[in-house]
């Protein structure tokens, strides 16, 4: 066991144990716990005599922040899931964070661990589960963590279909999306409740959203494909401009405009001078605010499509059922 030098006896400026919890802290956001410490051979009068003196932090119960008073939002999640032990990792709406699917600023974190485990932390959002599947875990930056897919199917059981549909979009954008590893994820996991919307994800191609920069165009483009409309380009030069959404074959573009981008004189002059000049130029140019994106899709549907050739307008009576998508091929 490391304990520290006897009281009147030489000793570095930093002691063993003190290089020891500092080394394992720089390898986690600056966050240790106890069962960690024992581990290293670290005694319980060793980490109580650091906490009495303030080196060691306290975050959760037995789990502490090194040397320092505020720890970074990783910090906070690499604690949260070292105090459920280490089979836990981190899960739902954090994990999809951790991946960058999603934003999320709560003040609970969610965390997955053992359905044996009985343990409750204030500020952990707990979720039991019987086992999880070694592939159903992983590690990214340092912290443990559900993998893309069973992150997806977590997910799938707590928020809506739109944002569950983004969070699928940002992995396939950023690469990280593997639909074998879906399927096979999908496969053994009968009774769960987010898998009829997670497989219905399958059926999606996310490839047209890929290139949207914005919510405002990914809406827009799903008012598009549910109308059985052709999707346009995104985010193209057209006349030195660059336009939100475009169809060559009918000239026509689509700017979308949101107060926040455009509450400015410089924006609002440049827009407008971007749209005069496209219209002169021949273009068909439609502008749409977010609240009619939003509010009134089907509206914008029969916009859009009176404006694009005969041949490419409805391919259905907008307002029925989505058709089908094409397969993901993601990997």
């Amino acid at each position: 066991m490391v304990t520290d030098p006897p009281v009147g006896g030489v000793r570095d400026a930093v002691s063993a144990v003190d290089r020891i919890i500092a080394g394992r802290a720089d390898r986690q956001h600056g966050v240790v716990a106890t069962w960690q410490l024992r581990g290293d051979g670290i005694g319980p009068t060793t980490i109580k005599r650091r906490t009495a003196d303030r080196r060691l932090q306290r975050l959760h119960r037995g789990v502490y922040a090194v040397g320092h008073t505020r720890t970074t939002i990783h910090g906070r999640w690499m604690a949260a899931v070292l105090a459920l032990g280490p089979d836990a990792v981190l899960s739902h709406r954090e994990a999809a964070a951790l991946w960058a699917l999603r934003a999320s600023n709560r003040a609970s974190i969610d965390v997955t661990v053992a359905r044996t485990s009985r343990r409750r932390r204030k500020r952990i959002t707990v979720h039991r589960t019987g086992q999880l599947h070694p592939e159903d875990r992983t590690r990214r930056q340092g912290i443990p963590v559900t993998s893309v897919a069973r992150t997806l199917l977590d997910l799938a059981e707590i928020v809506s279909s739109t944002q569950l549909q983004r969070a699928y979009e940002e992995a396939a954008r950023l690469g990280v999306l593997d639909t074998k590893a879906v399927t096979a994820l999908l496969a053994r996991s009968n009774g769960r409740h987010g898998v009829a919307a997670l497989r219905a994800m399958l059926e999606y191609d996310p490839t047209p959203v890929l290139d949207s920069k914005s919510e405002l165009e990914s809406r827009f483009l799903d008012v598009v494909r549910d109308a059985g409309l052709p999707l346009p380009q995104l985010n193209v030069l057209v006349e030195g401009f660059l336009v939100d959404a475009y169809w060559p074959g009918a000239r026509l573009a689509v700017e979308l405009q949101s107060y926040g981008f455009h509450s400015h004189r410089r924006a609002f002059e440049r827009n407008h001078s971007k749209l005069a000049h496209l219209k002169v130029a021949g273009y068909e140019v439609l502008a749409l605010t977010h609240r009619q994106v939003t509010r009134e899709p089907q509206w914008v549907a029969r916009a859009v499509a009176s404006l694009l050739p005969r041949s490419s307008r409805l391919f259905r009576r907008v307002g029925t059922k989505p058709r089908a998508a094409r397969p993901a091929r993601f990997r």
